[in-house]
């Protein structure tokens, strides 16, 4: 059965219409309008191995904000119906990424439970993009993937470098997180629910 989903999202503010496979290539097809979030999300498929679609026209004339969280808003949704019921995934995720300088841990757990632990030294600018939205971008995906994500700066000071790391190392742990594995029966709680 695909891992996937197709969602689209219209509001005064954005008209999002994204696809994502969770069994995928690395693929990436992105138009968001927002040129250093596109080089995030392409390196986020490439590095999580999911195939992934993304088509966005936002307000970016009055500044990226409302397009970067409602991306994230729609993204979060794919993936938690793309993973299902959770039956056989792995559950849990980690992974600790060097980007030259900067070194950035993201460990998770599909839950059920939306909680963003936020650790990233990010503000100004990263070219024209307001860094700070890194941050939006990630909580708006945790509340709707509904999972638990800590994100930790351990070295860095390039920013560039540092949010490069922090979307590698989401993607890297995501992809372990949703990986299947055979041994496990049912969904991995001991509560029986992931919910």
């Amino acid at each position: 059965m695909a891992r996937e989903a197709s969602l689209q999202r219209k509001t005064a503010e954005t008209e999002i219409s994204l696809h994502i496979s969770l069994d995928g290539t690395g693929t990436a097809d992105l138009q968001t309008g927002v040129g250093f979030l596109d080089h995030m999300l392409t390196l986020f498929a490439k590095h999580g191995l999911f195939d992934l679609s993304v088509r966005c026209t936002g307000d970016t004339q009055i500044d990226d904000h409302h397009s970067v969280e409602d991306i994230g808003i729609v993204l979060g949704q794919a993936l938690r119906q793309a993973v299902g019921d959770k039956r056989s995934i792995v559950r849990y995720g980690s992974f600790t990424c060097p980007m030259d300088e900067a070194l950035v841990a993201a460990d998770l757990d599909l839950s059920g439970r939306p909680y963003l632990a936020y650790g990233l030294e990010l503000d100004g600018k990263i070219g024209s993009f307001d860094a700070e939205l890194v941050r939006e971008f990630m909580q708006a995906l945790t509340n709707n993937l509904q999972c638990n994500l800590h994100l930790r700066q351990l070295a860095g000071g390039n920013r560039h470098h540092v949010a490069e790391a922090a979307f590698k190392a989401t993607a890297r742990a995501l992809d372990v997180a949703t990986s299947i594995d055979p041994r496990v029966h049912g969904v991995p709680s001991t509560k029986g629910s992931l919910e």
